[in-house]
């Protein structure tokens, strides 16, 4: 137990009889007998105050090699704690440890130990951090103000703004005594932290996009099996023509790669990106690829590219055209949507492989013929624009080989299992594919393409009036919605922005299709529409004005024609007569009139 007296404190390791083995705890002197009765005048003390007193770093967490220096200092003086109650054999002990430690360093951590009744007194207290000297606060002051920072100056720059603004007089000459460059290099190397260094220089975004440790599982926690398809795009690295061989620009190529096996299940090449390439991928993800290939000009077996079904999940980074509203509607078909975080490349490494392998495959076939090389971009580098000859229809052959080349024939790092190789899959995209689609846990939709199109489709809120169901400014009808026409009420319509002939109700599920009533606009885009509507509103707005001073002047020939007129008593009796008598005087002839007119 520990006693407190005053500015003393002591540990009680031992009693016997009215004698009582005490230790100084403050003095950490060796344990002595003392009477007990002497002991009366202490009061108890608690740990927490006596490490307070004596400095103590409890809590601290020891480091692997601090436990291991404890532990050998206790191995030390294990032997002498027997005998801690005799003076005499003590010290005998204390003597025959004292072959490869002196007897003051054995008393000491004997000693320490008696007072703190804990092993990890033993370790070597935490070395104080060194202050810093003047010329080391001013590197330190330099490298965050010149080196750590966005305009990336060399450590020489920064030396010399720092001996600019340290170590000159007022008259800009340097002084007798500053730090050398090799100094402030080593200072640097001492100091230099990696993560700073990236972040400070090239920005969060690039750090985490680039540099950032790699510690996660990958896409496998994404990729379980088969059937997890991962989305993204890319512009190609060539120009190209249209058919008159003028210069179109760069297609898009957008892809789809089923993230276990790596195999591409389907493409889509264009000029237009966004929802719209989203679409045609979509079609192309389910369609039948060997059909497909035909219509190209690209021949190839089913087993070469057996993939005509929708994946379970799709794999998305954070685009636009991802996060609207369009293409998140196609979980109503079964299938969930991941979204990545931001700036994780590795976590869609598959889909940027296939973008690799494909181009690098066509680049090098076609050099001269409108790719882009690494140049492109600096000042004076050859354009390449210039070399274009290939159409987006011969381009669209190409992609289509490598893709098969992609498929079939390139060699795949994979993972095999015990039970893959058992059953002979060869290392490539379409063998692995062909076998994860027998496992448990492969996760397919099977879909139409209509009824994909039809969910993709944009969405709108319509309106059920007496003249048709109002959507965009348009009126829409279908037989069996009298009481909807009558009663009125919004409704869910998805349409077709490059046709407006028809419109789909979603009614419970069902695309329920709506006529158009305005037949001027069978066949024209929405887009179109809205200009003629536009124009139509222009066309009135622009005669309204013509419209009004017309009415000012009708009011002004009416008044004028009124005023000549006298308000006199007007005669009521024999209407009839005076009826027939102005008949009469003011009927004509037209026969004769007509012969007047010649």
């Amino acid at each position: 137990m520990l006693l407190k007296n005053k500015n003393q404190i002591i540990r009680v390791l031992k009693s016997q009889g009215n004698k009582a083995l005490v230790i100084d705890c403050i003095k950490r002197t060796m344990p002595k007998w003392v009477d007990g009765d002497t002991l009366s005048t202490y009061d108890d003390c608690g740990e927490d105050e006596m490490y307070e007193r004596t400095d103590y770093p409890f809590g601290r967490e020891l480091t692997q090699k601090e436990e291991r220096i404890a532990q050998e200092r206790f191995t030390m003086i294990a032997g002498v704690l027997p005998y801690i109650g005799n003076e005499q054999k003590r010290s005998q002990m204390i003597d025959f440890l004292a072959e490869h430690q002196s007897k003051q360093t054995i008393r000491k951590y004997l000693c320490l130990y008696l007072v703190y009744q804990d092993i990890d007194a033993l370790a070597p207290p935490p070395k104080a951090e060194k202050e810093l000297t003047q010329d080391e606060k001013n590197m330190r002051w330099a490298l965050n103000k010149f080196f750590y920072t966005k305009n990336k100056n060399s450590l020489m720059t920064a030396y010399t703004l720092m001996l600019k603004e340290k170590y000159c007089d007022q008259q800009g000459q340097l002084v007798a005594a500053y730090p050398t460059f090799d100094q402030f290099r080593y200072f640097y190397r001492k100091t230099k932290k990696m993560q700073k260094y990236y972040i400070s220089r090239d920005g969060i975004k690039d750090y985490q996009r680039n540099n950032r440790p790699l510690l996660g599982d990958g896409v496998q926690q994404f990729a379980p099996a088969v059937g997890v398809g991962m989305l993204d795009s890319t512009i190609c690295d060539i120009y190209l023509v249209d058919d008159g061989g003028k210069l179109v620009g760069r297609p898009v190529l957008c892809a789809c790669v089923d993230a276990f096996s790596g195999l591409c299940c389907g493409y889509s090449l264009g000029w237009e990106g966004g929802t719209y390439s989203l679409r045609s991928l979509m079609l192309n993800v389910i369609a039948n690829k060997q059909e497909w290939c035909s219509k190209h000009g690209v021949f190839i077996e089913p087993q070469e590219w057996d993939a005509n079904k929708l994946p379970g999940v799709f794999v998305t980074d954070m685009g636009s055209e991802y996060k609207g509203n369009t293409f998140s509607q196609i979980t109503e078909l079964g299938v969930k949507i991941v979204n990545l975080p931001p700036f994780r490349p590795e976590l869609k490494g598959t889909v940027e492989v296939f973008f690799d392998v494909i181009q690098n495959n066509y680049k090098k076939h076609l050099k001269g013929k409108g790719v882009i090389e690494p140049d492109y971009q600096e000042r004076g580098a050859h354009d390449y624009r210039k070399d274009a000859c290939l159409t987006l229809r011969e381009f669209d052959q190409i992609i289509l080989h490598c893709i098969v080349y992609y498929n079939n024939s390139r060699i795949v790092d994979f993972p095999f299992t015990e039970e893959m190789l058992a059953d002979g899959v060869k290392a490539n995209a379409s063998s692995i594919f062909a076998w994860g689609k027998k496992q448990m846990g492969a996760n397919f939709i099977m879909v139409t393409p209509q009824k994909l199109i039809q969910t993709l489709l944009p969405r709108t809120t319509g309106t059920f009036t007496r003249k048709g169901l109002r959507v965009n400014g348009l009126r829409y009808k279908h037989d069996g919605y009298t009481e909807a026409f009558l009663s009125g009420g919004e409704v869910t319509v998805a349409y077709n922005p490059e046709d407006v002939t028809e419109v789909w109700l979603m009614d419970n599920g069902q695309y329920v299709p709506f006529a158009l009533i305005e037949s001027r606009f069978n066949g024209k885009s929405l887009a179109a529409v809205q200009t003629m509507q536009k124009a139509r509103k222009q066309t009135v707005n622009a005669a309204a004005a013509e419209n009004l001073q017309a009415q000012i002047d009708l009011a002004e020939h009416i008044q004028v024609i009124a005023s000549h007129s006298k308000q006199t008593d007007v005669g009521i009796k024999n209407i009839r007569n005076t009826r027939k008598r102005e008949q009469a005087r003011t009927h004509i002839d037209f026969v004769k009139e007509s012969e007047n007119l010649g």
